[in-house]
Parts: structure tokens; C-alpha cells; sequence
């Protein structure tokens, strides 16, 4: 049965995959905030860099964590129950977050965005498998590149708004803190970390609105069990387990990888070019530059898949990308080292749109436990830049970057030829 053939009729596709546009648009949004947000946090705290990274780490690791316990909450609750839930629970970590930060609590801060992650969770845990299976899992790339698009364009616009908003002038008043005495440096720090707030209080109350719609939409439910099965008799349809399904766990390996790479090419971009003593009031919108080569990526994709190549065909030619981005940052020096990595964002774009489809394909009823096992992966996001940030204080910068992201690539581009096709029957 046909994924679309299980939606009510009351509901268009149209309206579905706009709805689940704004819901990635939102998470792209609160995702590359995280870039610029190192920047925060290292001056309105007054920590280490090392220190700063933390809030990658944390905020990725919330996927870790409750990536499963999402699961189970959305069994319990339905998919629009469960969707409005996410965005009540990002809604408190987005204030939590505007409150601590005020207060210069940086325990408290990390633990906001750890509430914000979970929410996060949540709604990744039910939207990805959602939009893959609302029609054919053969062209789920294409619809997923679409959400891409949602997404991108609220990673672009993230760090311009925050970048503007709260980070005008921030290379400034670093040198001016660095220069004042400890009262007046506090003073001065105090007032930067308090300019947060009424940002994150807006960006609270939009996420409890969207939650109330959401309630009141259209949005359907689609029974994964009816729509992702492979056919009993085919070589897969009566499995009782989900290690039975080998392509998964390997795709969830792919995953943490691809995130790892992902964070490093947009959140970690800054960091990498003020390493090469690029100002702060420029290197603040570095992240913006990955998003948008991510974009075209995107409407690259959009084009070819899966009219001229496959989905899985794509993912090896973006992970082949990456590696000669990778090695181009590392035989190049500032801007055009910058450059590269930037480009990264072009070379990552269709990887998720075809990590998860094909890591999801003829689950049937273990849809939504493997979906959360692969929202799982994301902590990747927290692991691989955190290594990069300890490791550049002893080796030099761009070897480090280049000695994580080629593996990873590689990785990859060993599961677009061979491991996604593990223990699926033939021709899957």
C-alpha cells in the first residue's frame, strides 16, 4: 500500500507538506542559532572557548537522550498532539534560556538548551519519518529537500537577525571588556548577556502560537506499519526485531557522521575562520555563507532526484564533494580557506534527505523505533565539533578539521554504495 493511500482525504498532500515545511523552517531556525550563539555565550559568560562548544554538545545531546523517550511519547499522544507538545517544550527552553543568560547562569543556559534540544527530539522524531513516507520512499529525497529548503532558509536568516540584533558591534566591546577593569567589565558583560532576552521571549511566544495552529490544522496521520513494510514473503516482511534490520544501524552511524561534518561546516565555520585572526564582526555571519551553498544544494537536488539520479547515486557524489572540500580548506589559507568550507554546506545538502529514507526503508511497524534511533545519531552534532575544539588547542587548526571531516565523508560515501542495501532484499 502506497504511502499516500493512507492519508484521510480531508487533507491534501499540499497542505501536509506545507504544514511540515513551517515545522522544519522552526527547526532550522533554533539548529543554526548555535553557530553565533558560540560567539555569545563565550563573551557574555567570560568562558574558554572549549568552555563555549558546550553548547553544541549539550544541545546535541538532548537528541541522544530523548530521541527514544520521544517515541514513546508519540505513540502515546498522536502526531498533532505530539508536535504541539515539541514546540510547547521548546517554548520553555527558548525563555528558560533568555532568562539564565540574563542572569549569566551558565549552567542554567546549558541546561535551557538541553529542555530546547528535547523538544527538538521530539518534533524530529515524528516529522522526518512523517514527510518520508507521505508518498513513495523512492522519491522521499526530493520532498525532504524541500523541507531542506524550509530549513535553510531559517538557518540563513538565524544569525542574520541574532548577528544584528544582539551581536552589533561584539568585536568592539570584546576589546573594550578585555581593556576595563573587572567592574566595568562585568557591567559591560552584564548588559551584552541581558540584550538576549527579549529575542528569545519573541522567539517563545511564536513557538506556543505555532503550537495552538498546529492543533487546529489539517495535518494528518499516516500509519507507518501500512505505508514502509516490505511485503511478507519478500525477504523481510516478517521480521520481529529491529536488529534484524542491518541498513539501520549502519544509517544511524551515517548519520552521526553526517551531522558531525554538518555542525562543523555551519556552527563551527566562525571559529574556524577567527583561527585565522578573521574579526569577530565578520566571522559572526560565516554561518549564513555554509547555509546558503546548502540551499542551492538543495534546489540541485530538487532537480535531479530522482528524475536523472538516484537518491543513493546523489549521496555518493556528495560525499566525494566533501572530501575535496575538506582537502581544499586544508591546502588553503583564510578566505579562500573559509571558502571551502563553506562550500562543504553545497556537498552536505542532499545527505540527510537520503541518509534517512534509506535508512528508514521497509521498516514497516519499527518505523517510528528506527527514527528515533536515527534522531538518536544527532548527537554527533555534539561529539565531532567538540573534538575539534580541544584538539585545535594542540595541533594545528586545519589538519584537525581535515583529519575529522575525510573520515566521516568516506563513511558515507560507503553507505550510499554498499550499506544501505544491507540485509534488504534484493532489489530494495
Amino acid at each position: 500500500m502506497s504511502a499516500t493511500t493512507t492519508a484521510p482525504a480531508r487533507a491534501g498532500l499540499a497542505t501536509s507538506i506545507a504544514i511540515v515545511g513551517g515545522l522544519f523552517f522552526i527547526l532550522g531556525f533554533f539548529t543554526w542559532l548555535n553557530g553565533p550563539l558560540i560567539t555569545f555565550v563565550q563573551l557574555a559568560f567570560d568562558v574558554s572557548e572549549i568552555s563555549a562548544f558546550l553548547v553544541l554538545m549539550v544541545f546535541y545531546l538532548s537528541y541522544f537522550f530523548l530521541a527514544l523517550p520521544a517515541s514513546w511519547i508519540l505513540r502515546r499522544t498522536g502526531m498533532k498532539k505530539g508536535l504541539a507538545l515539541s514546540l510547547v517544550v521548546m517554548a520553555v527552553g527558548a525563555l528558560a534560556f533568555g532568562q539564565f543568560a540574563t542572569w549569566r547562569i551558565f549552567g542554567g543556559a546549558l541546561a535551557s538548551l538541553f529542555v530546547l534540544g528535547g523538544g527538538m527530539a521530539l518534533l524530529q522524531t515524528s516529522v522526518n519519518p512523517y514527510i518520508s513516507i507521505l508518498g513513495p520512499i523512492e522519491s522521499a529525497a526530493r520532498r525532504i529537500a524541500l523541507m531542506g529548503i524550509c530549513n535553510k532558509v531559517a538557518g540563513i536568516l538565524a544569525p542574520l537577525l541574532l548577528g544584528t540584533l544582539v551581536l552589533h558591534g561584539v568585536g568592539d566591546l570584546a576589546a573594550e571588556a578585555a581593556a576595563a577593569d573587572a567592574a566595568t567589565r562585568d557591567a559591560l558583560l552584564s548588559d551584552f548577556a541581558g540584550s538576549i532576552r527579549g529575542f528569545y521571549l519573541v522567539m517563545s511566544t511564536l513557538l506556543l502560537l505555532a503550537a495552538v495552529a498546529i492543533l487546529f490544522s489539517p495535518l494528518p496521520e499516516v500509519r507507518a506499519e501500512e505505508a514502509n513494510a516490505i511485503p511478507a514473503g519478500a525477504g523481510g516482511g516478517d521480521r520481529r526485531s529491529i536488529f534484524q534490520f542491518p541498513h539501520l544501524w549502519l544509517g544511524v552511524l551515517c548519520l552521526f557522521v553526517y551531522v558531525g561534518v554538518e555542525v562543523m561546516a555551519g556552527d563551527a565555520i566562525g571559529t574556524y575562520g577567527h583561527a585565522f585572526g578573521l574579526p569577530l564582526d565578520q566571522t559572526k555571519f560565516f554561518t549564513s555563507f555554509t547555509l546558503a551553498a546548502m540551499l542551492l544544494g538543495y534546489l540541485v537536488g530538487l532537480a535531479l532526484i530522482p528524475r536523472f539520479v538516484s537518491q543513493e547515486r546523489w549521496l555518493s557524489v556528495s560525499a566525494v564533494l566533501g572530501v575535496l572540500f575538506s582537502l581544499g580548506a586544508l591546502l588553503t589559507e583564510g578566505y579562500v580557506s573559509v571558502g571551502f568550507v563553506a562550500a562543504l554546506g553545497f556537498a552536505n545538502a542532499m545527505m540527510w534527505p537520503a541518509i534517512f529514507p534509506l535508512a528508514i526503508r521497509g521498516l514497516g511497524s519499527f518505523t517510528q523505533m528506527g527514527s528515533a534511533l536515527l534522531v538518536m545519531g544527532i548527537a554527533g552534532g555534539a561529539i565531532i565539533p567538540q573534538a575539534f575544539a580541544v584538539l585545535k588547542q594542540y595541533y594545528d587548526f586545519q589538519w584537525v578539521f581535515a583529519a575529522l571531516m575525510v573520515p566521516c565523508y568516506l563513511y558515507i560515501l560507503y553507505y550510499a554504495l554498499r550499506g544501505h542495501r544491507a540485509g534488504l532484499p534484493a532489489g530494495r
